[in-house]
């Protein structure tokens, strides 16, 4: 994977910031084809910036997050990338909801984004935290990066393998590699998300998302947008060399995503949390798990205490990383 030219610091025109559509006291501004979000209060002289990557299916609105962050002295901006949440309520696009065929277009959205955060906190460390696929995508963005990448990387269930057996992830991958280029818009993956369903208020859930932007019927996951995320994996498991520290979380255990599971709750319903703690290892030199008990697919999404430990493990790894960086 190349990496696309990056847009330069000084060059860049300031973000032209609107009052957020869908956060009240937030405000939204569009940077290239994606979108960047901030609260419209900020800690004063804060101690670092982080930059949240929302995943697959998903958009920037936990507030929450910033919140936690804000406590600690920590500012907090999001980016919704190209083709997803705000970004296809201001302009949409001809390709479908989250389509990529190349990661490097996303890390685009991530350059500009970054560049935009450092020219706002000139001189303060920054960090991303990135979730799910969001967390491939920044976690192979970083590598590529290198010195210019973050001074700290927080990956929330980072989609770094796909299920099953060695065998049954080999087969996909030749299955992949093939329909991808010759029927890249081929459904290979469709099926209702129970744990976004169970999640929303709508349904008892503890969160309130647009449920046109984060949908509890699923995001139909198609073939060359699956290849380009299978190349990223594959990419993983040869090893990367993450320049910063990194912080990888993840629950205890995982389970089916079925709305009789007992522990929908309390488990990652979407990836397996093995996997994950497996090649973990393999994104740089200075990586620290986090392993929460109790914990759903987005951590950040989990009951009070898993919730809690989470954020308590984030602001801390963030004491330790961010410490006299830049």
């Amino acid at each position: 994977m190349s990496a696309p030219a990056r847009p330069g610091r000084t060059s860049l025109a300031p973000p032209r910031w609107e009052a957020d559509v869908l956060l009240p006291g937030y405000l939204a501004a569009p940077v290239g084809p994606a979108t960047l979000v901030r609260p419209e209060r900020e800690p004063d002289d804060p101690r670092g910036v982080v930059l949240h990557l929302h995943g697959y299916n998903d958009y920037f609105f936990q507030t929450h997050l910033v919140d936690a962050l804000a406590d600690a002295g920590f500012a907090c901006w999001a980016v919704d990338l190209r083709r997803a949440g705000r970004s296809v309520l201001r302009a949409p696009d001809e390709w479908p909801a989250h389509w990529t065929a190349s990661l490097p277009e996303f890390w685009a959205d991530l350059d500009a984004a970054v560049a935009a955060v450092r020219a706002a906190h000139p001189g303060v460390p920054l960090a991303v935290h990135a979730h799910s696929t969001g967390g491939l995508t920044a976690a192979t963005w970083a590598h590529a990066r290198g010195g210019d990448g973050p001074d700290a990387l927080v990956l929330d269930s980072p989609f770094l393998d796909l299920d099953g057996s060695w065998l049954a992830r080999t087969v996909r991958t030749g299955l992949l590699e093939v329909l991808g280029r010759t029927r890249p818009l081929a459904v290979v993956s469709t099926h209702p998300s129970v744990y976004a369903t169970y999640q929303h208020v709508s349904n008892g859930g503890r969160w309130d998302f647009d449920t046109r932007l984060k949908r509890p019927e699923g995001q139909p996951a198609r073939a060359a947008w699956l290849r380009t995320v299978r190349q990223g994996q594959l990419r993983v498991a040869r090893g990367l060399g993450i320049a910063c520290p990194v912080l990888v979380g993840r629950t205890a255990e995982s389970g089916p995503d079925r709305a009789d599971n007992p522990r929908l709750d309390a488990q990652d319903t979407v990836l397996d949390t093995v996997r994950i703690g497996h090649l973990a290892p393999r994104l740089g030199a200075d990586v620290t798990q986090l392993v929460v008990d109790g914990g759903v697919h987005d951590l950040t999404l989990s009951a009070d205490g898993p919730r809690t430990e989470y954020l308590t493990g984030v602001t801390e790894f963030l004491d330790r990383s961010l410490a006299g960086a830049r």
